[in-house]
């Protein structure tokens, strides 16, 4: 004959060893079942997979369990209460599950299995509804970055460029002008006549008083065909900037 009293204080000393703190006695009144017999209450949180130890996920469930008087022939009285965080939709699914384990592990003292597996429970759903949560925030936290688009516009970085690039553009003009003319006085600056005539143009051939090659049509270059080239290059070369900066933007 079974000794269903000794099966059940055995069972009792062993949940107290294992989950200590965890398990506790509590007065039939506060248990939510139909009995005046000795009920108890285990603390369940959500355990995390890799380390066997509970999450900071702030939910936590009471499993409240009374043996009957035939258990383990027969299920015991279950509850299950949310200490913390936790819907009472969810409640009542965990405890239809936690019942029909029961019946599928009598003969056998199962409380200990019931609590492994609703903390399992726990921790699937609760785990993974702080997964997909972290990973909306991630979600929003990206579209509520604003990217630059460079450096934006003002009047002192305008200025700023500006200056830069006058200076460059005085630069590439001092390229274009002969040594003689930019060591010249301001007064004294050839002309593009003057500085052929004198004999430093490229191929150039100095005129000499009273020669035979006087008679020989002389070639004029006059001050504004000198001038003439002048705005030529710079409008290319302004012409080539422009363009530079065109690409950039579209490279950008």
């Amino acid at each position: 004959m079974t000794d269903y009293g000794q099966e059940q204080e055995m069972e009792i000393e062993a949940l107290e060893a294992i989950l200590m703190d965890e398990f506790e006695e509590i007065h039939s009144s506060e248990s939510g079942l139909n009995t005046s017999n000795r009920c108890f209450q285990i603390i369940i949180s959500p355990q995390d997979d890799d380390t066997d130890e509970s999450t900071d996920i702030p939910v936590q469930l009471g499993l409240v369990f009374s043996h009957t008087v035939k258990y383990p022939d027969e299920p015991p009285l279950l509850n299950v209460k949310s200490i913390r965080g936790i819907q009472a939709d969810y409640l009542k699914i965990l405890k239809e599950k936690l019942e029909e384990e029961s019946f599928e592990n009598l003969g056998m003292a199962m409380v200990y299995t019931l609590v492994t597996s609703a903390k399992e429970w726990l921790s699937e759903r609760y785990c993974q509804d702080a997964i997909n949560e972290d990973i909306e925030n991630e979600e929003a936290a990206k579209d509520d970055v604003i990217v630059p688009h460079g450096e934006p516009v003002t009047v002192e970085t305008f200025l700023a460029w500006r200056e830069i690039f006058e200076a460059e553009l005085a630069l590439e003009r001092a390229k274009l002008m002969p040594e003689s003319a930019l060591t010249a006085p301001k007064e004294k600056k050839l002309t593009g006549r003057l500085w052929y005539e004198s004999g430093k143009a490229k191929g150039a051939v100095a005129v000499n008083e009273g020669s035979d090659e006087e008679d020989e049509e002389e070639i004029d270059f006059d001050d504004d065909d000198f001038e003439d080239d002048e705005e030529d290059m710079l409008e290319h070369y302004l012409a080539d900037k422009s363009d530079s900066s065109h690409a950039s933007r579209r490279a950008g």
